[in-house]
């Protein structure tokens, strides 16, 4: 008699759906294909920005975006913060798709660049990012 597997938890299904869209969006940003989404039929471009839940505007501002950088930067800040970014993907991935998505479109980038380089993320991303509010409560949480 054979048995029948357990259906996998909602929460590992988006840990390895977050895991391929990080995969296919680095393969897709070497072949120098930013903006792909928004080379589909409009239809198609609405339905995809109603299934991940941003505007439309905003599904354009992340296709054309830096891509898988922004999502070394924030593991790079995590760690700086005391959060284990692996951790965070496994147990709260969507939390950490929400911390990427916001992370792609921020204007202060380069501000967070500098602060990790020099080792003042901890004390300085207060001052600048949008959503520190979220790091804090991350933090408060680990």
């Amino acid at each position: 008699m054979s048995q029948a597997a357990a259906p996998p938890n909602d929460e590992a299904l988006d840990a390895v759906f977050a895991a391929i869209a990080v995969w296919v969006m680095k393969y897709r940003y070497a072949l120098g294909l930013r903006d792909a989404p928004m080379r589909c039929r409009p239809q198609d471009v609405e339905k995809l920005a109603r299934d991940l839940g941003v505007p439309r505007q905003e599904l354009a501002s992340l296709a054309s975006s830096s891509g898988p950088q922004s999502a070394a930067l924030l593991q790079k800040l995590l760690l700086a913060l005391g959060v284990e970014p692996g951790r965070l993907s496994h147990g709260n991935p969507l939390i950490m798709r929400d911390l990427l998505r916001l992370c792609i479109a921020c204007v202060h980038r380069r501000r967070c660049e500098i602060d990790l380089a020099d080792a003042s993320s901890a004390q300085n991303v207060r001052d600048y990012c949008p959503y520190a509010f979220k790091l804090d409560a991350l933090i408060k949480g680990n």
